[in-house]
């Protein structure tokens, strides 16, 4: 049975590529979420093979009203499939039905569905409108949010992408009911992170809530949507493209990032990568002299009741460091971590390879 929550809109703050976040209960079905979308003759529906027998219809359904034709594409489900091959089917269903550059994509899914279809609405034709309907928690708290969009290379994640703005994001909590556990926990590290980065009242409520949230109570996931998108919302209206500030939403992910790289995309989910991620960067703080060891073990313990992995994987400190040179932060083959300027703040700094092998060996099993 569908939760009755009350509607929160955040907005991000980008001039004229501005747009609202839709946060609450009963939003996908209901014709009225979807009345001020971008007008078009046809809308495609990029979703996954997971998501599509569970959500798709409705969509399409919903959107009838305001679409002449609405059609789906089904991606694979997983990050292994994150590529070009897979990219490619989009294009193959815009162009075989004749898609203009009026047509309205709609990514229905998790962070990959939302990553690739962003990137193939800001590829065909050189930019179409799309929306994002994010079924994850993941996505809902980070990745449908602000724009990046993006693919994977073999030699490392997100390196072939665009920044391309949606025109609307709508979380509907109800899809969170059909999440597996795996999934919930992954999507609470990029919760998680936005404590110590910027908000330490928010870390707190987590820890006090964190039971509720692994239960997936509506109310409190609904709270932990809003905030993250409001702090995400701040970020990126001061720093779209990452030039700076917006870094630090990265907290976590270049560790992280290399975990995922060197195991094989998919062996990992990225919430798990990220949460490992996090434990690392906090130890490289606590080196670095940023912040003290109860802190870093504080946020290990919760990371660790949110059933995330905080035991990174045996690549070899060798082998980390190669992955994190290739990640989108290092600059001229210097790596840069986004690590804790005292809780609650966050910077992006290099550090010595000998300090980083230190965290890798205390790290990794």
């Amino acid at each position: 049975m569908a939760t009755t929550l009350p509607t929160h809109q955040v907005k991000i703050n980008l001039g004229e590529r501005s747009y609202p976040i839709e946060v609450g209960s009963g939003l996908l079905d209901n014709p009225a979420t979807w009345a001020s979308t971008p007008a078009a003759a046809t809308a495609l529906i990029v979703t996954n093979t997971t998501v599509a027998p569970l959500y798709a219809r409705r969509l399409v359904q919903a959107l009838q009203a305001r679409y002449k034709a609405v059609h789906t594409v089904e991606l694979p489900d997983g990050e292994e499939h994150k590529n070009w091959q897979t990219l490619n089917l989009v294009f193959d269903k815009l162009l075989g039905q004749g898609s203009d550059r009026k047509t309205v994509l709609f990514a229905l899914g998790g962070g990959v569905v939302g990553d690739m279809a962003g990137f193939a609405a800001a590829s065909y034709m050189r930019g179409v409108p799309f929306i994002q309907v994010p079924t994850t928690l993941l996505a809902q708290v980070d990745s449908s949010v602000g724009g990046k969009t993006a693919i994977n290379h073999p030699m490392g994640k997100n390196m072939i992408g665009a920044f391309y703005q949606p025109q609307l994001v709508v979380c509907d909590i109800d899809t969170l009911a059909t999440l597996p556990p795996r999934e919930l926990s992954a999507g609470l590290a990029e919760v998680i992170k936005y404590g110590p980065i910027a908000d330490m009242q928010f870390l707190a409520w987590i820890e006090s809530h964190i039971d509720s949230l692994l239960a997936g109570d509506p109310a409190a996931l609904a709270h932990v949507v809003v905030r993250s998108c409001e702090i995400k919302a701040g970020v990126v209206g001061q720093d779209e493209r990452e030039a700076g500030l917006r870094a630090i939403l990265n907290f976590g992910h270049t560790f992280g990032h290399a975990i995922e790289a060197g195991l094989g995309y998919g062996k990992w989910l990225h919430g798990e990568a990220v949460g490992c991620g996090m434990v690392m960067a906090a130890q490289l703080s606590l080196r670095l002299g940023l912040v003290d060891a109860p802190f870093a073990d504080r946020l290990t313990a919760l990371l660790r009741k949110a059933r995330l992995p905080v035991v990174g994987p045996r690549l070899g400190a060798q082998r980390y460091l190669e992955l994190m040179r290739v990640d989108k932060k290092a600059e001229a083959g210097e790596i840069k971590f986004v690590v804790l300027d005292g809780p609650g703040k966050a910077i992006v700094r290099g550090a010595p390879d000998a300090l980083v092998r230190e965290v890798i060996e205390q790290c990794c099993e």
